[in-house]
């Protein structure tokens, strides 16, 4: 049997070692449209900074890993998938007939309509490549304008500010991170990055980019920017243009059922382009985290090599560290119709909680500065445990998330205490 792998990321990467492991026979080819080995986009921002060099963002350090395993490697990009023919073709015109398909493909970095983004000094920071061109231009001192503060945004934000270039950074949103915190939240993060020597404009767009030494960035707020480097961080979409008129249904990303499957036989996705079902939201999602995309990989595999593996669901995880300020965002963190909240905000100590409730389960929340209740928070949200009277007590007093996530998790063993005075 042969299995092709589209997509050489850590969705791909583990899909192959998976299959490998269950069917020590078949065929397996994994395809990627970088020249470079398997590696791991999370790991450029360390790239940046340089605490490793390019072989330390490979997924697989070992010479000859892929050999070893008898995976074939190829490096290409898929045009098009003929689902009855069971066939990928590649842009280059090579023809791989499959058994078994996975589509891995990831994303692609959004390129904004603005005049000017394909001057020389505007790049994306996604792959190693655009690493190369970044590091030889953001040399101490010099001026970097960023488009874009979401998650992605951040982090390139804070291997920018290691590098000691002068920053600017310029969000459409009315707040940092407006996809992943509230109107406190990103308030506060963005506060946190002027303090830091970050200029920040929020709530403004880059309507063009002249072409000058240095570059000249016009403003929607009427300022004009000099910049050495441009960097576009405005978001990516999933990669799956080519599945175009191949019968695999797509929503936002490629629509699968609970065994990562799609809607044609024997075809699976895995990782940033897959569309799977959110225990949390009761919705189908795209969760471009690394976390989902390897235990999504896991289970298509598995299910690949003929063992029956089902997804429990996916949650929205997200934990970011920006210039030392950590916040994080689970579940259905903006809430639910019907439902309840909680807020507390310390903007003198940097913490902020919102806790939002459907019934008597916290289905999502924000956090800023509560680095020792990350897990806690991750543990009720995710886990959709019922807190019984323990939510009127966080709804009193959300910082009691601890005792709060002990009491419910232990409440069929018969602990009770919430009420107890000796406790609080």
């Amino acid at each position: 049997m042969h299995h092709v792998i589209l997509g050489a990321g850590p969705a791909g990467v583990i899909a192959a070692e998976t299959i490998r492991k269950h069917q020590p026979q078949d065929t397996i080819t994994l395809i990627g449209d970088e020249k470079e080995p398997p590696y791991s986009r999370m790991a450029i921002p360390y790239l940046l900074i340089g605490k490793i060099n390019e072989s330390g963002t490979w997924l697989r350090k070992g010479l000859g890993h892929f050999e070893g395993l008898r995976i074939k490697v190829v490096q290409g990009r898929a045009a098009r998938v003929d689902t009855s023919a069971r066939m990928v073709a590649l842009e280059d015109g090579q023809l791989l007939r499959f058994d078994k398909l996975l589509i891995a493909t990831g994303s692609t970095p959004m390129r904004p309509p603005i005049p000017g983004i394909d001057l020389p000094g505007v790049h994306p920071c996604w792959t190693l490549d655009d690493a190369r061109k970044i590091m030889g231009l953001a040399v101490k001192g010099a001026r970097v304008l960023q488009m874009g503060a979401g998650f992605i945004g951040c982090i390139i934000m804070e291997a920018l500010a290691a590098r000691g270039v002068k920053l600017t950074v310029v969000e459409m949103g009315d707040r940092m991170v407006p996809r992943m915190m509230g109107p406190t939240a990103g308030g506060m993060i963005k506060d946190w990055c002027i303090g830091k020597g970050v200029e920040v404009f929020t709530g403004t767009r880059v309507e063009a980019i002249e072409a000058a030494a240095p570059l000249a960035v016009r403003l929607s707020n009427g300022k004009v920017v000099a910049a050495d480097l441009i960097i576009s961080a405005t978001g990516v979409r999933p990669t799956v243009g080519f599945l175009e008129n191949s019968g695999i249904k797509c929503l936002g990303g490629v629509l699968t059922d609970e065994h990562m499957q799609t809607n044609v036989p024997g075809i699976y996705a895995a990782g940033d382009c897959a569309e799977a079902f959110d225990k949390i939201t009761g919705r189908t999602m795209i969760s471009a985290i690394q976390p989902n995309a390897s235990d999504q990989a896991r289970v298509a595999a598995l299910n690949m090599a003929g063992q029956k593996a089902v997804l429990p669901g996916v949650t929205q995880i997200n934990v970011l560290d920006t210039l030392g300020m950590v916040s994080t965002s689970f579940g259905d963190w903006q809430g639910v119709p019907g439902g309840e909240q909680v807020e507390l905000t310390d903007h003198a100590a940097g913490r902020h909680l919102s806790l939002q409730f459907k019934d008597d389960v916290m289905v999502g929340c924000n956090s800023i500065g509560w680095t020792q209740h990350v897990g806690v928070l991750r543990g009720l949200v995710e886990g959709q445990v019922k807190l019984g009277p323990w939510k009127d007590y966080l709804k009193q007093d959300p910082t009691r998330l601890m005792e709060a996530y002990l009491a419910s998790a232990q409440a069929r063993s018969g602990w009770q205490g919430a009420g107890d005075d000796r406790r609080r």
